[in-house]
């Protein structure tokens, strides 16, 4: 994916509309993928470039009405289709930037982010960002419902070496940038990585 805010958005907007009924049966995964944050009632959690908000449900079902759950995306289309979709009933939504969260430092107990790895323009810093928004102790997911192998193979490309989702580089980049992983697991059926906040 490009660096470009601009191609960004035009990639998500032109598949806005039709997104979740490309990908019908990730409803499990992305259960599955919530349920290992091991969130409370009354936690406060971001789903970090929410697309449609798939993932708010399933948080807000995590924290329960006492807990803080927020969406935020970059691309109007995807908001607007999480709003269709009555996804903003789940959680407040964001159009916003990981780049400059408009959130207090360590405002947070936890980071959502499905599918966002492979589209931040600078990953370093974008991973600090989210780390300054979460307390010490506080958790990132970083998830795909689809393996990288299985998601290369769907996209007509080989994995690459320098695959910032491969463990080797995933790894590094995290640490450097306020996290320790914790979890890693790339499987046909799912990519989940997890990551505690250092502090």
């Amino acid at each position: 994916m490009s660096n470009d805010h601009t191609q960004v958005q035009e990639f998500f907007t032109a598949r806005a509309a039709d997104w979740d009924t490309r990908f019908p049966d990730d409803g499990p995964a992305y259960d599955s993928a919530i349920a290992s944050l091991g969130l409370r009632a009354g936690d406060r959690v971001l789903d970090a470039g929410c697309g449609t908000g798939r993932a708010l449900p399933p948080l807000r079902a995590a924290v329960g009405p006492a807990g803080v759950v927020l969406g935020a995306d970059l691309t109007p289309a995807m908001l607007e289709a999480a709003v269709q979709a009555g996804r903003n009933r789940d959680g407040h939504l964001l159009l916003a930037d990981v780049a400059g969260l408009p959130l207090r430092t360590e405002s947070l107990d936890a980071v959502f982010g499905a599918g966002l790895i492979a589209h931040l323009p600078h990953p370093a810093e974008n991973l600090r960002e989210l780390a300054r928004v979460v307390r010490p102790g506080g958790l990132l997911a970083l998830f795909h419902p689809i393996g990288r192998a299985a998601l290369a193979a769907r996209q007509g490309r080989q994995i690459t070496p320098d695959d910032l989702r491969a463990e080797a580089n995933l790894r590094p980049l995290l640490a450097g940038s306020g996290w320790r992983m914790t979890s890693y697991v790339d499987e046909d059926a799912r990519f989940l990585a997890l990551a505690v906040r250092e502090g």
